[in-house]
Formats: C-alpha cells, sequence, structure tokens
C-alpha cells in the first residue's frame, strides 16, 4: 500500500469510520486510530460553539452538541481555515429543528456577525464629501460587512438578552416578518431591526438604484408622497451608522 492510498484510508476512517480502515492502515490499530475519530469531531464541534456563542446557550450543551455533531458528520471542511466553517449551519439547522425557526435565526444572526467583525475593513462616506453630490443621480456602495435578513421571529430579543446575560424571553413567531441589518461600526459589529421601507430601500440601493429612483419606487409603493421625505431620513440614519461607503 503506497503513501496515498494510507492517506485515503485514514480520511475515510475520520470521516465515516470504515470498519477495515483500522487494520489495513496498521495492523491492530483501533484503539489508537479511534482517539484520532473522535478529536476530528470534537475539534469541528468546538469551531460551531465558538462561532455560534449565543445559538449554543440557547440550545444548552447537550442539544448543541447533538446538533454539531449531526452538521458535523455531513459537512466536513471544505476550506484552508475553519474560520469558514459553519457557513451552511443556519441553513442546515432548518431541516434538523423544523418546528423551531428561532434556532436557525440565532445561527445566522451568531455567523453574520463573526463575519462582520472578521470583514474587510472600508471608511464610511463623510458628510462633506457629500456637498456636490447630484442626489437624483447619486448611486450608493455599502461597507462590505453590511448584511440583512428576514426575521419570522424574535431572534433578536433572544440575542440581545443572552448577550446581556439576562433570561431571554420565549421564542415565539412576530407578527408580521422583520428584517435585521448587521454591519460593523469600528470594531464592534451591530445590527438593529429595521422598518419596511428601509429594508426595501436598501435592497434596491444595493442593487444599484438611483436615490432619485429609490424614491420614486417609494412613493409609488406607498402611494404617500411623503415617502421622499422619509428616504431622505433613512439616508441620515445610513450616513450616522456609516454604512454607506462612498457615492458616485
Amino acid at each position: 500500500m503506497n503513501l496515498i492510498q494510507r492517506q485515503r484510508l485514514l480520511r475515510d476512517h475520520l470521516l465515516s469510520h470504515p470498519a477495515a480502515a483500522a487494520s489495513e492502515i496498521r495492523g491492530d490499530a483501533s484503539a489508537g486510530l479511534a482517539v484520532y475519530h473522535h478529536a476530528y469531531r470534537a475539534q469541528l464541534i468546538d469551531c460551531l460553539r465558538d462561532t455560534f456563542e449565543k445559538l449554543a446557550l440557547w440550545l444548552g450543551d447537550e442539544l448543541f452538541e447533538t446538533t454539531a455533531l449531526a452538521y458535523v458528520e455531513a459537512n466536513p471542511p471544505r476550506s484552508w481555515t475553519l474560520a469558514d466553517y459553519g457557513a451552511d449551519f443556519a441553513a442546515a439547522l432548518t431541516k434538523i429543528h423544523p418546528d423551531d425557526p428561532e434556532v436557525a435565526e440565532l445561527a445566522w444572526l451568531d455567523w453574520v456577525l463573526r463575519r462582520a467583525f472578521d470583514g474587510a475593513d472600508a471608511a464610511p462616506v463623510s458628510a462633506d464629501a457629500l456637498s456636490e453630490v447630484d442626489w437624483d443621480a447619486a448611486v450608493f456602495t455599502f461597507v462590505p460587512t453590511l448584511s440583512l435578513n428576514l426575521m419570522r421571529t424574535n431572534c433578536a430579543a433572544l440575542w440581545s438578552a443572552m448577550a446581556e446575560d439576562v433570561m431571554p424571553p420565549p421564542a415565539a413567531l412576530l407578527s408580521a416578518s422583520g428584517t435585521i441589518r448587521v454591519w460593523r461600526s469600528g470594531l464592534s459589529p451591530q445590527f438593529k431591526t429595521i422598518s419596511s421601507l428601509e429594508a426595501r430601500a436598501l435592497q434596491l440601493a444595493m442593487a444599484e438604484y438611483s436615490f432619485g429612483e429609490i424614491c420614486a419606487i417609494a412613493i409609488d409603493e406607498a402611494n404617500d408622497s411623503n415617502a421622499v421625505n422619509a428616504a431622505g431620513q433613512l439616508l441620515s440614519v445610513w450616513l450616522s451608522d456609516g454604512i454607506i461607503q462612498g457615492v458616485r
């Protein structure tokens, strides 16, 4: 047996623990290889626990470990860095915990906040740089850490309570779906629940609609001329929060 064959047997042993692998690699090596078989899973579960800290608190140690192990068994790492491991965890949780939608939403929030912390640096545009902007034609670019997601549950309240080390409320479905905006301010990841108007405006702006087009769509969809004033107020909020990187 050559080296590549031995390496493949070891890989298969770590991933699926075939009965013949241990003896084929090096005689009666079952006891020693079992250590690696366990350590592989334990390291990946610990990686998930570190990234999905609030989710782990919500589920508790035993249920989190069972959930994480199910994910590890089905999803071997595919990147050179474990910082990328768990990218699909939130999506997998919709199937693992289909009756508890807050679980996947907490996982998404944990993941995106971590990615915002690790995200590329970008200086927000200053108010002084906007004095000559033609607002009808203005198109925004946003900081790379900006993310949006539609939420069905009160996961934002759950996450905030756990971050403040207080008893979280019971999980609950929202009366109407809400949108969470995540970004990084300086070195600090942030999130807030935003209005449907802001969510729609941001989706249009991120799709490179001009500010004039966004205002026109807002007026048409809201059937309210005051929507322009509301859009202007949103622009002020975006500048204050530092999510606009540039205007062209």
